[in-house]
């Protein structure tokens, strides 16, 4: 009896609150669907300065409009479990708690436009999973942070106009295509953006949203797509789908090579390049996207970057696709290495019997581990463990090898083998004489002939290999093992063209045989010709020719002046009288056509006398005594005479 009154009481008091509607607020109760409806309150009392907490549990839709209200507190809607429209808009309010928002797991629409919010707390965004409109217009918000684009996945509509955004996060446009790599159809999710009247810097931290304003046909949908620049002073009032950004380019990618074939428990090294402004960050990750750790990069200068991954010991499960991403705030890019690992491990397991008969011996193949193998004298080949998770497992005929056997051999007592390796136990004398069968199944003689400066020919011979067999030809510069070029070919063909090779260079080059079972793949080194231009000795010849000349001149000149001067000097030299001519007598004016008298200064003359003992031209200089002249008359011209 007195649980039937408690149960009363009860429903008597929750229809009461169901009921009751606050006092500076307006209850809308609308119509019935299958006995449940909708109820909305609307807040607009210009005196109310906090949100209200007596508001009816079952409310779908709060308004709270044009108050006083300053601060939206922690679990200010706890109770309002079913609460999916919650518009506080146009209110004076500044600060946002990080859990106002907790328990509005159906919310559906948050707006919050027309209030002062500075800093909003993205976070909070967790506790509304179903929440798709979020309206932060007409605020003063100066950022978003990086944190919250993982809030922010689900929004279809995302208003932050009319606030102080000057820049975005880069990575908040991957989110959205094109950037996030989704394939864009008419069925794609539409997501409307507000991002009109904001003071935008246009640089490359934005240069993604900048080119989302020139796409058409994207599945994002701005508001206003006449988006312009507040910066930098050249781009100020420059519409978005004009702007062109210096120093801003999309990172590229290159690997060294896209597929890279090894063999098991080999070492191997990825390598990428990257270029891009600002310069690309680089990562690697796995064909299933986990990261890779075991890398190193590094920036030879600005907007290029490389990186190196490296691979050791490698086993059949590190076999796949290794993607290299660049990203900077311009794009993203990336390039794929496919790794596969090659080679197998044979063990050869004889069957013995008592007798001395010749027997075959099957040789299975399996990609697995060396394994001791037990000495026992009678193994069957389905003791060998099935390994579900190896790529292939081949059985092949192999050789018929006589064996010797000891019939009065006890069953269970091995008798033991004479060879034994080194921490590896006794083998059987089956596996000696097959290790012996497989060496001469190899690739030999190989040499390099014809090198040119950009080619060289490669010559090898076969032997125990099918013709048809497929060979690797692996070719790279001699100390850049981690740039490889590869050439596919078959064991027959005896010979192949390594063609693009740079002058002057060193290679090495090696022949990888799938179907040989030697243990190291063959190699040799060998180097290219120079590039020798033509008329190289010609040039050459002028060059050396004309320094010659240049040298030589000054000091043939020099000799010919030492051989006039030692002439002039000479006095005492006999000369001929009958090579002497007749007597005669060179005149020459003097430099002044001025009549000279007695005591003007003697003048420089030159004259030809005729000596005792020889006809040489003299210089006649300047003298302090009077030089013995014949005037004609007053008015002639003046003559010296040495």
């Amino acid at each position: 009896m007195h649980r039937l009154l408690y149960v009363h009481v009860f429903l008597c008091c929750l229809s009461v609150v169901h009921s009751f509607c606050p006092s500076q607020c307006t209850c809308a109760f609308h119509g019935r669907n299958e006995g449940t409806g909708t109820r909305s309150v609307l807040c607009n009392d210009p005196d109310m300065s906090d949100i209200p907490v007596n508001v009816p549990v079952d409310t779908v839709k709060l308004r709270v409009e044009k108050t006083a209200v300053r601060r939206i507190p922690t679990e200010a809607f706890y109770y309002l479990a079913e609460l999916r429209y919650l518009w506080i808009t146009y209110n004076s309010i500044s600060t946002v708690d990080s859990g106002s928002f907790y328990n509005l797991k159906v919310l559906h629409e948050l707006r919050l436009d027309g209030n002062m919010i500075s800093v909003f707390p993205w976070e909070s965004l967790k506790e509304m999973p179903r929440l798709r409109t979020l309206d932060l217009h007409n605020n003063r918000l100066s950022n978003v942070p990086t944190e919250a684009i993982p809030f922010l996945l689900n929004i279809t509509y995302l208003d932050l106009s009319s606030n102080k955004l000057a820049t975005l996060p880069s990575d908040l446009m991957d989110i959205w295509p094109p950037f996030n790599g989704a394939p864009i159809s008419e069925n794609s999710r539409k997501t409307v953006l507000g991002l009109q009247d904001n003071p935008w810097f246009c640089d490359c931290k934005i240069s993604k949203l900048i080119e989302m304003t020139k796409m058409a046909g994207t599945p994002v949908v701005l508001m206003d797509a006449l988006l312009s620049c507040s910066g930098p002073e050249n781009l100020a009032g420059v519409l978005f789908q004009r702007a062109e950004l210096d120093n801003c380019v999309k990172p590229s990618v290159k690997a060294s090579a896209t597929k890279i074939t090894s063999s098991l428990n080999s070492n191997v090294i990825l390598r990428c390049d990257a270029k891009g402004l600002p310069t690309p960050t680089l990562f690697w990750t796995k064909s299933d996207g986990s990261p890779v750790n075991n890398t190193v990069q590094e920036s030879p200068g600005e907007g290029v970057r490389w990186s190196i991954m490296s691979l050791h010991g490698i086993l059949y499960k590190d076999a796949g696709d290794y993607s290299c991403k660049a990203k900077n705030v311009a794009g993203n890019a990336e390039a794929t290495i496919s790794v596969s690992v090659d080679g197998d491990i044979s063990t050869t397991i004889p069957t013995l019997s008592p007798s001395n008969e010749t027997e075959a011996v099957s040789q299975v193949t399996t990609p697995i581990p060396p394994t001791d193998i037990p000495n026992s004298p009678s193994v069957k080949t389905t003791d060998v463990p099935d390994v579900p998770d190896l790529p292939r497992v081949t059985t092949q005929s192999a050789i018929p090898v006589k064996l010797k056997t000891t019939p009065s051999l006890p069953r269970g007592k091995p008798k033991p083998a004479k060879s034994q390796q080194e921490g590896n136990g006794r083998k059987l004398a089956a596996d000696e004489k097959s290790k012996k069968n497989e060496d001469s199944k190899s690739v030999t003689d190989l040499k390099i002939v014809e090198e040119t400066s950009d080619s060289a020919v490669l010559l090898w011979r076969a032997d125990g290999i099918p013709n048809d067999a497929p060979l690797t030809v692996v070719y790279s510069r001699y100390g850049e093992e981690d740039i490889k070029r590869t050439l596919e070919t078959i064991a027959g063909s005896g010979k192949v063209l390594l063609d693009g090779l740079s002058s002057g260079l060193r290679y090495s080059v090696c022949l990888v045989a799938k179907a040989s079972t030697a243990g190291k793949d063959p190699c040799t080194d060998f180097y290219t010709l120079d590039i020798v231009e033509d008329g190289g000795p010609d040039k050459l010849l002028m060059i050396v020719s004309g320094i010659a000349c240049v040298l030589a001149v000054p000091l043939i000149a020099l000799l010919l002046y030492k051989i006039l001067a030692l002439y002039c000097k000479s006095s005492d030299t006999p000369v001929d009288e009958e090579e002497i001519g007749k007597e005669s007598y060179v005149k020459f004016e003097t430099i002044s056509m001025k009549q000279r008298t007695m005591n003007s200064h003697p003048t420089e003359l030159w004259t030809r006398r005729k000596t005792n003992e020889s006809d040489r031209l003299l210089l006649c200089s300047r003298s302090s005594i009077d030089s013995q002249m014949t005037y004609k008359s007053d008015g002639s011209r003046s003559e010296y005479l040495c």
